[in-house]
């Protein structure tokens, strides 16, 4: 059954992995696998291995913010950090993307770069539950 939207295109699983496989073949990267399933504490991961997951949560989204997310993830597939070359290439081909994703993702992302295994990682963040006014109070 498939879900409604207000704006955007992405309206099932398959219509998410679609749009990130679209970016990849315009970033020139190629993810092991795209998958999307609920996940509890991140919009996103990419592992070490290539596997990008999306969260089911991000079909609720607008189209601009699901965007950050998934040309965020893919180009850690490029590059493991959030260096200065990270964000160069997050602006080119997302000018915007850190007005648009203001206040909507936190200091972590999900991607494990395995030098620092034993450190705490980052991962992105969406609201807690399905709250999201609740969630917004606590930002």
């Amino acid at each position: 059954m498939g879900r409604t939207r207000r704006s955007g295109r992405a309206t099932t699983k398959e219509d998410l992995r679609a749009e990130a496989m679209a970016w990849a073949e315009r970033i020139k990267v190629r993810p092991r696998r795209i998958q999307v399933q609920t996940m509890r504490t991140k919009w996103a991961s990419c592992s070490t291995r290539g596997t990008v997951t999306l969260s089911l949560e991000l079909l609720d989204e607008p189209e601009p913010f699901r965007e950050v997310v998934i040309v965020h993830e893919l180009i850690h597939l490029l590059v493991p950090n959030h260096g200065r070359v990270f964000k160069a290439m997050m602006k080119a081909y997302l000018p915007d993307w850190e007005r648009t994703s203001a206040g909507r993702v936190g200091g972590r992302c999900g991607f494990q770069d395995p030098s620092l295994a034993k450190r705490p990682r980052d991962i992105s963040e969406p609201p807690i539950g399905r709250d999201r006014r609740a969630a917004r109070r606590l930002t």
